[in-house]
């Protein structure tokens, strides 16, 4: 490298010698509201896969019984939407199903279950 930049300090020279960077992720904050609406929507999203598919309704048929575009059912399956009581509802009319909830926000929080008979 001295042939290159002669005798010039190489960091001022932009070039970083004998140093390497390091990325260091922050903890977690379980508590973070950004973190809990995205552990939300992937929930959301899944619960409305799992049940699409459990069903065996295409990503069409889901839309038009709810009354909605077929890219917006899979930017809610792709964790994209956020649950909302009236999205929930609406979906569970579609899916025949009523919602389930339990504490907590991760996947397998939120669920379509079938109507009892």
């Amino acid at each position: 490298m001295r042939e290159l930049y002669g005798d010039r300090d190489l960091r001022k020279a932009g070039v970083m010698a004998g140093y390497h960077t390091r990325w260091e992720r922050s903890p977690a904050r379980d508590d973070d509201p950004e973190r809990i609406a995205i552990r939300e929507a992937l929930a959301f999203g899944k619960a409305l896969y799992d049940r699409r598919v459990a069903l065996g309704l295409s990503v069409t048929e889901v839309a038009d019984r709810a009354g909605m575009t077929e890219d917006e059912i899979e930017c809610i399956e792709e964790g994209g939407t956020t649950p909302t009581i009236a999205l929930l509802r609406r979906l569970a009319a579609a899916l025949d199903a009523d919602v389930r909830l339990t504490p907590g926000h991760d996947l397998g929080s939120v669920w379509f279950e079938a109507h009892a008979a």
